[in-house]
This record gives C-alpha cells, sequence and structure tokens, in this order.
C-alpha cells in the first residue's frame, strides 16, 4: 500500500477524529471556558508523558520490527512478547508512583486537590493503557491498515460519547475524567480487532523477555521517552508561564489554537505514522530512501500549506464555531502558529529518518537542544510581545530544526551519487 492510498484510507478515520474533537471543543468551551481547556490541557499532557513511560518507549520499535521481521515468526514472536513484557513492567512501576503522589500531582498540575480522584482512577488503569499502545503498534506494524482505520474510528466515537455525557454532568472534572475512561474503553475494542487477524497467536505474547529483542527494542527507548518527556513537558511549562505572567484563560487561548493545529495536522501525521514510519524502516539504499521523502514532500507539504491557507481566511469563523466568541483573542495567534505547522510537517519528513534508522545520539542531541530553544523562545518573546510571541517562537523554532535536518540529512536531499544504493 503506498503513501496516496494510505493518506487515503487513514483520512476517513482521520476525518471522524477531527469532527469528535471539534464537538469535544464545542463542549468544553461552552461549559468550563478557557480557563478549563487549559486545566484539560495539562491533564492531557501529563497522561501523554506517562503513556510514554508506560511501556518503555518502544512503540516505534515494535513498528519498526514487526514490519522488518513479516517474514520470519520466530523473531517476531520474541518481538511481540518482550514488548508485552516490558508494557506491564513500566505500567505497574509508573501505578506506584501515581498512586503515591496522587495529591501533589493534582496540586501542581491542576491547582486543587479537588481532582486527586482523577490520579487515583487513572493510576489504577494504566496497565489497560499501556497494553492498548503496544498492540496498536503491533497492528501498525503489521500494516493492517482497514483494521487501523476502523479502530481509530471507533475510538474516536466513544471519546466523543464518553466526554459528551461526562462534561455535560461535571463539567471540568468530567473533561478530565473521559480522558481516562474513554482510553480505558478502547482497549477492548483493540482486543476485538487484534484478536481477528490471522497473524494473532497468544503464544506469540506468553515467551517472557528475550535480550536480543529488548537490546533492539531499547535502541527506541531513549528517543521516544526522550520525546514523551519534553514535549508535552514544554506545553505544561510554558502554559503555566502563560497563566502566571498573563491569565489562566490566556493560557485556553494559546491550547485552543494548539488544539486546532493538532486536529487538523492528523491528517498528515496519521499518514507519517501508519504509512512513512514503518516504509522508511524497510528502505535501506539512499536512492530509495530519497524516493520516499520526495514522494512525502510532493504530496503532504501542500496538502499541509492549503489547509493552513483556508484556516488563516476563515479563523474568526473557525473560532466561533469550534470554541465561543469568548475564544476571540485568539484569532490573532493563527499567523504564525500556522506558519509553524507548516515548517514542522517540512522537518518532520526528514526527521523520520532518525526514528526509522535507529539514530539515536542524533536524535537525542536535536530533540533537546529545539525543545530547549522552544520554550526559551517562548518567554523571551512573550516577555516582549504578549502572548502572540509563543507563536512567534513556535515558527522561528521549526524554521531552525528544519535547517538542521536539511543539513544532517543532505547527503539524501542533494547530491545524488553513484553510493546511492548503499544504505543509510
Amino acid at each position: 500500500m503506498d503513501l496516496i492510498k494510505t493518506s487515503v484510507l487513514t483520512s476517513l478515520s482521520t476525518a471522524v477524529k477531527i469532527a469528535a474533537a471539534f464537538v469535544i471543543n464545542k463542549v468544553i468551551a461552552l461549559y468550563i471556558g478557557p480557563s478549563g481547556l487549559a486545566l484539560t490541557g495539562q491533564f492531557m499532557n501529563f497522561v501523554s508523558i506517562v503513556l510514554g513511560f508506560s511501556n518503555g518507549g518502544i512503540n516505534s520499535g515494535i513498528v519498526k520490527y514487526v514490519a522488518e521481521y513479516r517474514e520470519d515468526p520466530e523473531k517476531k514472536a520474541k518481538i511481540l512478547s518482550t514488548s508485552l513484557a516490558m508494557s506491564l513492567l513500566c505500567s505497574l512501576g509508573l501505578t506506584v508512583f501515581i498512586l503515591a503522589f496522587h495529591r501533589s500531582l493534582a496540586l501542581h498540575l491542576l491547582k486543587s486537590a479537588e481532582y486527586t480522584s482523577i490520579f487515583i482512577i487513572f493510576g489504577i488503569t494504566l496497565v489497560i493503557f499501556s497494553v492498548n499502545s503496544s498492540l496498536v503498534s503491533i497492528l501498525n506494524g503489521y500494516k493492517e491498515i482497514s483494521k487501523f482505520v476502523a479502530l481509530n474510528i471507533t475510538a474516536s466515537i466513544i471519546g466523543l460519547f464518553i466526554t459528551l455525557i461526562l462534561v455535560c454532568l461535571f463539567k471540568l472534572y468530567g473533561s478530565l475524567l473521559a480522558i481516562v475512561v474513554s482510553q480505558t474503553l478502547i482497549f477492548f475494542v483493540t482486543i476485538f480487532f487484534i484478536t481477528r487477524s490471522e497473524w494473532f497467536k497468544l503464544s506469540n505474547f506468553t515467551r517472557g523477555f528475550d535480550r536480543a529483542s529488548l537490546l533492539n527494542l531499547s535502541k527506541f527507548s531513549l528517543m521516544a521517552l526522550l520525546s514523551a518527556a519534553t514535549v508535552p513537558t514544554a506545553q505544561i511549562i510554558i502554559r503555566n508561564y502563560i497563566a502566571d505572567h498573563i491569565s489562566m484563560d490566556a493560557a485556553g487561548y494559546w491550547q485552543g489554537v494548539w488544539k486546532i493545529s493538532e486536529i487538523y495536522l492528523l491528517v498528515v501525521t496519521t499518514s507519517l505514522s501508519v504509512y512513512y514510519l514503518p516504509r522508511l524502516s524497510e528502505l535501506l539504499g539512499k536512492e530509495a530512501l530519497r524516493k520516499e521523502i520526495f514522494s512525502g514532500y510532493k504530496i503532504l507539504l501542500p496538502m499541509v500549506l492549503a489547509m493552513a491557507i483556508m484556516i488563516y481566511l476563515f479563523r474568526e469563523f473557525i473560532v466561533i464555531i469550534l470554541f465561543t466568541r469568548e475564544f476571540m483573542p485568539m484569532a490573532d495567534l493563527f499567523t504564525f502558529q500556522l506558519t509553524g505547522d507548516v515548517l514542522k510537517i517540512a522537518s518532520w519528513l526528514l526527521s523520520f529518518l532518525m526514528v526509522a534508522k535507529a539514530m539515536t545520539k542524533l536524535y537525542v542531541i536535536t530533540e533537546l537542544c529545539f525543545i530547549s530553544s522552544f520554550v526559551i523562545f517562548s518567554i523571551l518573546f512573550l516577555n516582549r510581545y504578549g502572548l502572540i510571541g509563543v507563536t512567534y517562537a513556535y515558527a522561528l523554532n521549526y524554521l531552525l530544526y528544519l535547517i538542521a535536518m536539511i543539513y544532517f540529512f543532505r547527503d539524501i536531499v542533494f547530491c545524488p551519487t553513484k553510493t546511492d544504493s548503499a544504505p543509510l
């Protein structure tokens, strides 16, 4: 299945996910306002961090090696078993941590002990979250796109109805609870799809740890854990800084425009995860990699640019439809936020090579440098320009990141040579 077919197919699930996200945002905006949206964003970032660590950060490794060992049942079984064992071990350790510090987490992240029960529930259900994440990665590695699409559509619908019910009943508390409850229910949907796959055998998951498989998967752990920790943590730091130096409502405006970026970019990022990463993992020669990367630029970058222009032109209408007039100040944030989105995808089309080819050292260095620069730029520009300065920082940071990616992979992007068939 090529990139175009995958993009079309995954666009179906993405369309449902986007529609569900639009409705959820509208309900949250109506019932809990900008400050509630900001706090929901805080908890979602925390959940993202924990989930990244809950299976040792091996999801990308699972995708790579399931795809790579497609014709080797023995190696594949060892990868599956090791991944499940790592998910159970890591998630149980984090469960103990969350249950032990649930009150402190509620006070630090959500500014109130009123939400301690949310962290308790999350801690108890974390094992389910973690195992579900690994199973979805296995499905991705097998390239069962139709099942992947069906699973995502079902998950979006479940998340929508759970959120609508709980937000309407319990407002902010319900918004936070919905994040936990919906993910727990999705696990059972994943089990339904996984067990109906031809490759599924329970014996593949009961072999415990395999040392060689563990070493292979661990190559991806540092990269994934770093990403899981740094990106959401940066958002938490910036959101807290906005709340402390402007207001919690202002943090909600920034969360709103960030959420719009996340939603419309799902069309692209889903295709990157489902098709692009496994495909780059399979390809060995530089010529083949160059062809695949430029195919991505020809197809995905114009798509992002067109969507960004449309969103900019109708930004005020979008704010009113997706949120309420109370969120109208965020209309000023779109220009450089959307510019940053285009630059992000342009850079990601190259940066995925670091994950696909397990370039751990380069990934760690660039991730730490550019996530730090994003936080620093955001603080400096916010102090000088106000809330819009955070979007300046976002666009500048991804421009610099794109330049860095072009430099590091210049032998693929430019300069065709007779050694193009050599592995990267």
